[in-house]
């Protein structure tokens, strides 16, 4: 069968195997975690620029309503004027 000195080698065989594989396996994970970071650094950007156009639209969303609440004062000062009696011109 084996003498010892064969046994002792198969055994830093195994060893060195696992660890080999286990190596492998590491940095496979490796990759995977800067994968991550890549598609977590591009869902940061997207939320900074969801949250930005957000902003933009609560803003012009504000002006809309600004505008339409002067457009109605302007309205109903001329409904006032349309409505007034006709002055008569002097002279």
């Amino acid at each position: 069968m084996f003498t010892t000195t064969k046994k002792k080698h198969l055994a830093m065989a195994r060893v060195l195997g696992v660890a080999i594989v286990a190596g492998v396996g590491l940095a496979g994970c490796a990759t995977y975690d800067d994968e991550f970071a890549t598609i977590n650094s591009r869902l940061d950007q997207l939320d900074t620029r969801v949250q930005g156009a957000a902003q933009s639209a609560e803003s012009a969303n504000q002006s809309a309503q600004q505008a339409n609440q002067r457009l109605d004062q302007m309205e109903s000062r001329v409904r006032q004027l349309e409505e007034a009696p006709r002055r008569v011109p002097r002279g």
